[in-house]
């Protein structure tokens, strides 16, 4: 009975993943539509809307003070001790590191980069426009306020926006912009906007930002998921190029292709001509009506000298038997004596009867 062989785990996701397409068809990459670029026309006004909110020292700034003067962490400190582990979904190097093993896995598994590209698109735009926007107010914290109802605005600071907070819209973001069914999306896009939301609002309960700091980082990192597809154009170029530099790499320092090897010559096969026996021949009947000549018959030695011959040729890939004794061997009559004649004895053809010699 024949069993086959249980596979290992590791050889089932090998298997499985053998057997992944080059490029999944039904994920479509999502385009710059109207109704895309006016939602991000409008996230792009409401954000100038809070910077100008805070730079003229509105209402908002005074929420900020008194939420600052509330002290949340005060007023509930039994989930202090959550809220210290809960922020660190929006810090940027753990959660970098475990979404981007994500969609590492994602990319081998579908053999695209466009995965770990758009990862890294996204956190380069990240980086540029809320670091900018950073350090370029210079707003103060709350823990480090010099004046009571100011925006501490251009004080050295680098708190608005918030950067856990557009960190967290953006890498949890960008699986919701990744999804490849449009469920998947819809249920990764609230995934992403409650976790960003606890992140943001953990950040005011420990008091180092300001209400509006959390804000501005929604709408920041909102900005950036929004013109992602704007930069898909470069992705793929990204990609192209990035796969024919592997093409390149392989073709100069890979191992050069073994040469198959020479088909051996066919070998002739000697071709025998077995002898019809005279019985089953046809005799040749002359044209006068005689009687037909039988073909003179070779002497049984020479025959059987033809035939061992013949059989040599035609098996030479045979390996000889063994040898026999000398006492196993058949009888064999000489044709002639190997003697001397002597004056002394009879010669053997004129002898009546002949008495068969013994080997030897």
């Amino acid at each position: 009975m024949r069993t086959e062989r249980k596979l290992t785990r590791l050889e089932r996701v090998f298997a499985r993943l053998d057997r992944e397409p080059e490029r999944p068809a039904h994920i479509d990459v999502p385009s710059m539509s109207r109704h895309r670029v006016v939602l991000f026309s409008a996230t792009l006004a409401f954000y100038a809307a809070i910077v100008w909110a805070v730079l003229i020292t509105s209402w908002l700034v005074r929420l900020d003070w008194q939420l600052m003067f509330f002290r949340p962490y005060q007023q509930w400190p039994e989930i202090h001790a959550f809220i210290d582990y809960y922020v660190v979904l929006g810090q940027r190097g753990p959660t970098a590191v475990m979404v981007a093993a994500w969609l590492g896995w994602r990319s081998w598994r579908q053999h695209t980069l466009r995965p770990m590209l758009a990862l890294g698109v996204s956190l380069l735009l990240l980086n540029v426009t809320v670091g900018a926007a950073k350090y370029g107010m210079g707003r103060l914290g709350p823990h480090y306020a010099t004046e009571i109802g100011s925006n501490e605005m251009w004080l050295g600071g680098d708190i608005f926006p918030s950067g856990h907070t557009a960190n967290a819209v953006v890498t949890w973001g960008i699986l919701a912009y990744l999804a490849s069914t449009p469920r998947a999306r819809r249920w990764l896009s609230a995934l992403s906007a409650v976790i960003s939301l606890g992140v943001g609002l953990s950040t005011v309960y420990i008091g180092t930002h300001w209400l509006s700091d959390v804000l501005l980082g929604w709408i920041a990192g909102l900005l950036i998921l929004l013109a992602l597809p704007w930069f898909e154009p470069l992705i793929a170029r990204a990609e192209a190029w990035i796969f024919s530099l592997r093409d390149t790499l392989r073709a100069r320092y890979g191992r050069p292709a073994l040469a198959p090897a020479p088909a051996a010559p066919p070998v002739a096969t000697p071709v025998t001509t077995l002898r019809r026996p005279a019985e089953q021949a046809t005799p040749h009947v002359p044209a006068d009506g005689t009687a037909p000549r039988r073909p003179a018959e070779e002497p049984a030695a020479a025959r059987d000298t033809s035939v061992v011959a013949r059989s040599a040729r035609s098996q030479p890939h045979l390996a000889p038997g063994p040898h026999t004794t000398r006492s196993e061997r058949s009888p064999v009559t000489p044709g002639g004596s190997r003697r001397p004649p002597h004056a002394d004895r009879v010669p053997r053809t004129t002898t009546t009867s002949a008495r068969p010699l013994t080997g030897g």
